[in-house]
């Protein structure tokens, strides 16, 4: 089996993790729609009203949940071509907490030549991932999923 094979196929980690909860949440979603669609055609105006106030759960349930599948999957797509490309940032050499965690001064570190970089070549997508990966190490998730946001955008109108 290839390289290539090997890091796309199936494996039971974090991807199996997140379709086993994704197919619950459906499972939980499709019995919130039906309860919604019974409460709608009970007759009774109040259990109608709010018939479609529940309705409404599982929709945005639904996009919420399909939206970030398909952030992973681009950011994965994203991983895979950098690795392919022998350009996918290497954090093996950062030191390591106890936890696994790492350490925050390493992470700081990281994180200010990283965005060096990104100063640098403000619209190479391969600089915005990288920070995205340095604010992730350095706790800040919330700056990390914008700057992938960030980097898929630019991958997908440098690839056109």
């Amino acid at each position: 089996m290839s390289e290539s094979t090997k890091r796309r196929s199936w494996s039971p980690g974090a991807r199996g993790a997140a379709l086993l909860l994704a197919l619950v949440l459906a499972v939980y979603l499709v019995l919130l729609g039906q309860r919604a669609v019974t409460m709608l055609f009970s007759g009774v105006p109040v259990f109608a009203v709010l018939g479609v106030a529940v309705f409404v759960l599982p929709v945005l349930g639904a996009v919420l949940v399909l939206d970030q599948i398909r952030f992973g999957m681009r950011t994965q797509h994203l991983a895979e071509r950098m690795s392919d490309e022998g350009t996918l940032p290497d954090v093996s050499q950062l030191p390591l907490r106890p936890s696994g965690r790492v350490r925050r001064d390493a992470a700081d570190e990281w994180f200010e030549a990283k965005r060096a970089e990104l100063e640098r070549t403000p619209n190479d997508w391969r600089a915005w991932y990288a920070l995205a990966q340095a604010y992730d190490l350095a706790g800040d998730r919330n700056r990390g999923r914008r700057s992938m946001r960030r980097a898929i955008e630019l991958e997908r109108r440098d690839s056109e």
